[in-house]
């Protein structure tokens, strides 16, 4: 809030009147300051002004000179220091002195000069209330254009980040799938070669058997393949899956150290075993070799919680 100098001011009285005019009512508020003005308005502020007049009267001003008048809008004034108020505050810049005498203001007129001032004075309060009031509210508009904005970008955050997690359970589900696939591939592949080599055992025999010079045939075993790798579907108890290839020599213990690194569905206890045929490894099994497990070429684990 202005304080009393600040408001007259404001009201267009010159700093130098204002200060004096307050010092001479010892501060007594903003309407004994206009009072006094009003009523001393000719005498001139100090010393200074008296030397610069008489300075501007030897270099040719004229001596019977009264008052000074506005050339653009013909207000006359009684002294510089009205001038100036006067220039302040209509913004006119043409003043000329003059001869006649400015005759002191009555009270009717001071009421109603001071009735302008104090109406002068809720004009421009009420602009700058005005401007505040706008002030505030385009700052307000302003921070709503800016929690707006930050809203939406923190939802295509959002969007975004589900999106990629959508994507990636995807490629997860598909490589899944493609892996059940491979071992399902191995194991009919592992099949149809059994079954053509017990077709060629078959027909090999019974051709023997109606030779009609029967010879001693001596029987070999059949010759058993050797595999030096062997590929394991590891399922876990969340229901996602581990496809891993191992060595042959591998021992068992080697495969529980894979799940227990790469396990998607928390911690704990486990066991593993087979379904078809049904078996529960223990901690004997652990140390055997996958040849000796029966899980070579390939096969399916399951991971059970203890």
């Amino acid at each position: 809030m202005p304080n009393d100098l600040e408001t007259l001011i404001d009201m267009g009285f010159p700093e130098k009147k204002a200060r004096k005019a307050l010092l001479k009512t010892n501060n007594g508020g903003v309407q004994a300051a206009m009072d006094w003005i009003l009523e001393h308005g000719e005498e001139d502020d100090d010393k200074t002004e008296e030397t610069e007049a008489s300075s501007i009267e030897k270099e040719g001003a004229d001596a019977s000179a009264k008052s000074l008048t506005c050339d653009d809008c013909g207000k006359s004034f009684r002294s510089p220091s009205d001038a100036e108020a006067h220039a302040i505050r209509t913004k006119h810049a043409n003043f000329s002195e003059s001869t006649e005498e400015v005759r002191p203001l009555t009270k009717e007129e001071k009421e109603a000069q001071l009735a302008r001032i104090q109406e002068r004075l809720v004009s421009r309060r009420k602009e700058r209330d005005e401007k505040e009031e706008q002030e505030r509210k385009n700052k307000e508009k302003s921070r709503r254009h800016q929690g707006q904005d930050l809203l939406k970008a923190k939802q295509k955050f959002e969007e975004d980040e589900m999106k990629r997690i959508a994507d990636q359970k995807r490629r997860e589900r598909e490589e899944d799938k493609r892996a059940r696939q491979r071992v399902k591939d191995l194991i009919e592949q592992d099949k149809k070669a059994r079954a053509a080599k017990a077709k060629k055992e078959d027909f090999s025999a019974s051709a023997d058997s109606n030779s009609v010079t029967a010879k001693p045939v001596v029987v070999e075993p059949p010759e058993k393949k050797e595999y030096a790798e062997c590929r394991l579907q590891i399922r876990l108890t969340n229901g996602s899956a581990l496809t891993h290839t191992f060595k042959a020599t591998e021992s068992l213990a080697a495969v529980r150290l894979f799940v227990e690194i790469n396990r998607t569905d928390g911690e704990g206890p486990f066991s593993l075993m087979t379904t078809f045929p049904k078996k529960v490894f223990t901690d004997e099994d652990m140390e055997k070799p996958l040849t000796q497990l029966g899980l070579i070429p390939s096969a399916v684990l399951i991971v059970a919680k203890i």
